[in-house]
């Protein structure tokens, strides 16, 4: 494995490198599948003990290359890395925050020394930084983005295009915000608020909420706050779970009937044991690259876990659209600078290379077709 990732590394070093992007596996199993890719087909897989206590001890590296291509028109393409900073999946939780910021510095280092023009945070890489990319190496000239102003573009587009599905009304409904003061759910309420009859707040620092609101209220925006969700699960026909949780664990509580549900969190906010009964679920935040997408090695289907090809999270796909686009900035800094006017930039950039929403799905399969579309959410 080890040989296979330096080459990946010493690959990068000699060859231009426009875009890095830096993830990590939200499973076991994901990660897994990582590491026999990096072993080789020859290579018996390795028991799933013997992966829980090596994978702690990998340091972030360059696991492969990513070249992506813009639609016929722009004759664009970018030729990037993709970095895996290794954080095991059960170490997310703030016991492990120094640890996991020392591999999110040492993964931008590693994108840095590729001479990497532009680099994504994924997951909770940019949670971890909280847009202070002042904690992350020197950059000689490398320019870092969270990659959530395209996120949230493509939860609103995912909102408004379910809404549309269902035969909803956008202006008649009730928003709730889950991590609304969060970097993507601040963003979702700026772009939301002013198109929606009234919007529910919920996060856990009180001070952040007030703040969140006020602002919205100064644009006439109906606005009601709460740390709690047991009334506001109740009330809300439109639900965005953007929180930054360590696993799939958030219950909703009692949901509103038919309420439509997108859960934008990376890993996933829901738990399983959530009981919504007659509400539809979806994932959102993600994007589908039609100018093609190609991996070296070929981690198709590992490191875009979708049931749809060239499917990729909108943070990522931010620093492909700004590489296609010539632009190596820091576009998304950071919690409270996504707004709506960004979001519509980023929107054009990306339509413009042929990035747009993803076919929406949820853990059943596509809801698109409806067959999914009314029933009870589960994991499957």
């Amino acid at each position: 494995m080890g040989d296979a990732v330096a080459c990946v590394a010493r690959r990068g070093r000699t060859s231009e490198v426009d875009f890095a992007l830096i993830g990590h596996q939200e499973s076991w199993r994901a990660a897994a599948e990582v590491l026999a890719v990096l072993r080789g087909p020859e290579r018996t897989p390795l028991p799933d003990e013997e992966i829980k206590d090596i994978l702690p001890w990998i340091p972030p590296r360059a696991v492969c290359h990513v070249n992506v291509g813009s639609i016929v028109g722009t004759g664009a393409k970018a030729r990037g890395l993709y970095i895996d900073s290794f954080i095991p999946p059960d170490r997310l939780e703030a016991a492990y925050v120094h640890e996991n910021i020392a591999r999110v510095r040492a993964a931008a280092a590693c994108a840095i020394n590729t001479g990497a023009k532009i680099v994504s945070l994924g997951g909770f890489s940019s949670i971890l930084i909280e847009g202070n990319f002042d904690q992350l190496p020197e950059r000689h000239g490398t320019a870092f983005t969270t990659g959530n102003t395209l996120t949230v573009a493509f939860i609103v587009q995912g909102i408004k295009k379910m809404c549309a599905l269902e035969g909803r009304n956008l202006r008649k409904s009730t928003l709730l915000i889950v991590g609304a003061t969060g970097d993507v759910g601040s963003g979702c309420a700026h772009c939301l608020a002013p198109i929606v009859k009234r919007v529910l707040l919920s996060a856990r620092n009180v001070e952040r909420l007030r703040k969140l609101a006020a602002e919205l209220e100064a644009h006439g925006v109906q606005v009601e706050i709460a740390t709690s969700l047991e009334r506001f699960s109740a009330e809300a026909d439109l639900v965005i779970c953007a929180a930054s949780l360590t696993s799939p664990s958030l219950l909703l509580g009692q949901i509103a009937p038919h309420a439509l549900v997108c859960d934008a969190g990376y890993p996933k906010n829901l738990s399983p044991k959530a009981e919504l009964l007659g509400a539809t679920v979806f994932f959102g935040g993600l994007g589908q690259i039609t100018g093609g997408l190609t991996f070296a090695p070929d981690f198709h289907g590992i490191l875009n876990r979708h049931p749809f090809p060239d499917v990729v999270h909108g943070c990522l796909l931010e620093g492909m659209a700004l590489a296609l686009e010539g632009r190596f900035e820091p576009f998304s800094q950071g919690r409270g600078s996504i707004t709506a006017e960004r979001v519509e930039e980023m929107e054009r950039i990306a339509a413009r290379h042929g990035i747009y929403l993803a076919p929406l799905y949820n853990a059943d399969g596509p809801v698109e077709d409806g067959v999914h579309c009314q029933t009870e959410w589960s994991r499957g």
